[in-house]
C-alpha cells in the first residue's frame, strides 16, 4: 500500500557512488567543447580538466572495452555502472601517441588500479583539448545522478552519486 509512496520519497532506493578516475577540476558535462559529450548522447556525467596524467579504475569491475589507441575505457563496476572515460577530444587522431594502456578487454579490477596513463602536457602541446568526460553509460537506470561539479578531486575522491529507480 505504501510501497509507491516510500519509493517516491528515496525510501528503500539503493544509492551508489562512483570514485574519480583522475586528479582534476570538476566541469559540468554540458561545459565539453564536444557535441556527443556536451549535449549527454552517451550517457550523464561529468568532466574533469586533468592535473595528473592517468587514469585509474574508479571502482571495482570489468573491462568491457580499452581503445589499443589508449584515449577510452569502457567498464561495467560491480555497483551496476556502465562507464566509459574518454581522455580528451580527438584524441584517437593521435593513433596511441602519448598513451600507455595498463588494462586489456576482460580485466577484472579494482578501484586504484591503473588503466590507461597518459602524457597531458604533450597531448595539449600537439592542440588536443584533455578534457576528459566521465559518463555513466546506462544512466537511464537511475532516478537521479548528482556529481560535485565545481570541486576539484584526487583519484578515488567521490565523483557522482546515482540512486537507482
Amino acid at each position: 500500500m505504501f510501497t509507491n509512496f516510500f519509493k517516491s520519497h528515496g525510501v528503500g532506493t539503493r544509492t551508489s557512488v562512483l570514485l574519480s578516475p583522475l586528479a582534476g577540476h570538476v566541469i559540468s558535462l554540458s561545459d565539453v567543447k564536444d557535441q556527443a559529450f556536451s549535449k549527454g548522447l552517451l550517457g550523464q556525467g561529468l568532466a574533469i580538466e586533468p592535473t595528473g596524467g592517468r587514469v585509474v579504475a574508479p571502482a571495482d569491475g570489468k573491462i568491457e572495452s580499452i581503445f589499443p589507441t589508449g584515449h577510452a575505457v569502457a567498464m561495467h563496476t560491480v555497483d551496476g555502472f556502465d562507464i566509459l572515460i574518454h581522455i580528451g577530444m580527438n584524441t584517437v587522431e593521435l593513433d596511441g601517441k602519448y598513451f600507455t594502456v595498463a588494462a586489456a578487454l576482460g580485466d577484472e579490477v579494482h578501484a586504484g588500479d591503473v588503466l590507461i596513463e597518459f602524457d597531458r602536457d604533450a597531448i595539449a602541446a600537439e592542440g588536443y583539448d584533455v578534457t576528459v568526460p566521465v559518463l555513466i553509460c546506462n544512466s537511464a537506470e537511475f532516478s537521479s545522478i548528482k556529481g560535485c561539479e565545481g570541486e576539484d578531486v584526487d583519484e578515488l575522491d567521490k565523483l557522482m552519486t546515482a540512486r537507482a529507480r
